[in-house]
């Protein structure tokens, strides 16, 4: 399978063209997403498919284990084909109960990226997402000193991109004052669409819109519904979910998480469904 032939076809994020279908590698980390994977030989052969599968799209964090899951990827895949872009975070790190404390000082940013440099084996890192927030979600907080430290690192030819996750919108236009984004990583699924009129306004502006948690959040209720319109359809709940997210706005990617090939194949093959006009309307129900 090709790049071209994945669901959703390609984005460009600045410079970097991208298949709007990508990987997230947070699950291949232990439980808790602390520590290595059960199964080692699986989280590899996992990393080697996406890229087999035409994935060129990669999503992670030096957090992530910490550092397992970009040492995995070291594994697999370097050296990396050209096509092939790393998109990392900064902006928390792990403790030793398995929290996610904030670090956004500007010395814990950039010990944060030469961390994500060496554990993956780069020289520069194609897109670094700021994670503001914590756990509860999002946090009013100025961006500054953070976001400004990572323009300081794009600027001395360390970065080459820069997103922002987990962000209000007040936090958002802050960062595009300091500098360039090219995508904004936020929940959102068929059932939380607080931003739904951010991802109209950053599609304007050819902006990404990355969701996490493509199917979290819902009530007994929305799953209902969800379930009954993937029977119709004869798929499954996370393959409409996918497929409705694809086709909500072109400049949506996706970066679905798995520990099993077989699994990451399902999704590629779920995440092409095609949703008529009547099959979106009722779905756009269930965030309403």
């Amino acid at each position: 399978m090709s790049a071209g032939s994945l669901p959703g076809g390609t984005w460009t994020l600045g410079d970097l063209n991208v298949t709007r279908f990508g990987y997230g590698a947070m699950q291949l980390a232990g439980p808790w997403v602390m520590g290595p994977p059960a199964d080692h030989d699986g989280a590899i052969a996992v990393l080697r498919e996406a890229v087999a599968l035409g994935i060129t799209h990669i999503d992670t964090s030096a957090a992530y284990g910490p550092n397992v899951t970009n040492e995995l990827i070291r594994e697999a895949l370097h050296p990396y084909p050209e096509s092939l872009h790393i998109v990392t975070k900064v902006g928390a790190f792990r403790d030793a109960q398995g929290g996610w404390p904030p670090a956004r000082d500007a010395e814990s940013i950039r010990r944060q990226v030469h961390t994500n440099l060496e554990t993956l084996g780069l020289d520069v890192l194609d897109l670094v997402n700021l994670r503001m927030g914590n756990a509860e979600g999002r946090q009013p907080e100025s961006v500054a000193e953070a976001f400004g430290t990572l323009v300081e690192l794009q600027r001395q030819g360390l970065i080459r991109h820069l997103g922002i996750s987990n962000a209000t919108e007040e936090q958002i236009a802050e960062a595009r004052s300091i500098g360039t984004i090219v995508c904004v990583q936020n929940l959102y699924n068929l059932a939380v669409r607080h931003d739904d009129a951010l991802i109209d306004e950053l599609a304007e502006d050819g902006i990404a819109f990355v969701p996490f948690f493509p199917l979290g959040g819902f009530t007994p209720l929305q799953s209902d519904a969800l379930s009954a319109v993937a029977a119709r359809l004869n798929s499954t709940p996370l393959s409409v979910a996918l497929a409705w997210l694809l086709q909500r706005s072109p400049n949506i990617l996706l970066i679905p998480g798995t520990s099993s090939v077989e699994h990451l194949r399902e999704n590629v093959a779920g995440a092409a469904l095609s949703l008529s006009a009547d099959d979106v309307a009722e779905l756009d129900k269930i965030g309403g």
